[in-house]
């Protein structure tokens, strides 16, 4: 199976502000969330992380003896001139074009389109990969990510509109599953948030 894992609360998230390619740190909060997913990953034999710190911390913290590889495919999406605003001063009218436009690029920088184009390629290549982890019921592959990745991923799963992936809410901190069966994916889990201690 394939465990995803949206990252722990970054500065950013707990400023309320849209975060995509810039690279804050993880919280106090953040790291704590990322140590409590530890007993969730039993299984895991490869780990794979989106470029951006906030995952490889929180990657370090869940899986401290793994050394992930960087995978490109999963990094979040790029939000352009928008990245660091606070998420409240986007207007209505911004939101629903990007919810309304599916390959148009919000603030100049990337379409959710173009998200689904690699992150879909990357899991289409897997599924075809008889040997890869996502066909394994015992061994798993977890890759650290993203909100945009992680729902552009549970959309393939279910196959699904695109636009579906709006009516969704992926916390951080939580594990989503996806595994194959008969050479089809399925939604095994979604947003599964481990309670603290």
């Amino acid at each position: 199976m394939i465990i995803f894992i949206r990252h722990g609360q970054t500065t950013a998230n707990a400023e309320g502000l849209l975060v995509g390619r810039s690279d804050p740190h993880l919280t106090a909060l953040g790291e704590r969330q990322a140590r409590a997913l530890a007993p969730y990953l039993e299984g895991v034999q490869e780990v794979w992380v989106s470029p951006l710190a906030r995952a490889r911390e929180t990657a370090t913290l869940a899986l401290p003896d793994f050394e992930p590889a960087t995978a490109e495919s999963f990094i979040e999406v790029d939000y352009g001139d928008l990245d660091g605003l606070r998420v409240s001063d986007i207007s209505p009218n911004q939101w629903r074009a990007f919810e309304d436009v599916h390959d148009a690029a919000i603030g100049g920088g990337e379409s959710l389109a173009a998200v689904d184009g690699r992150v879909h390629a990357q899991l289409e290549s897997l599924l075809f990969d008889s040997n890869s982890l996502l066909h394994s019921s015992h061994r798993h592959l977890a890759i650290v990510s993203h909100v945009s990745p992680i729902k552009s991923a549970v959309v393939w799963a279910l196959g699904v509109a695109p636009s579906t992936a709006w009516r969704t809410r992926l916390d951080n901190g939580s594990i989503t599953t996806i595994a194959a069966r008969a050479g089809t994916p399925q939604l095994v889990r979604f947003n599964m948030v481990p309670a603290l201690s």
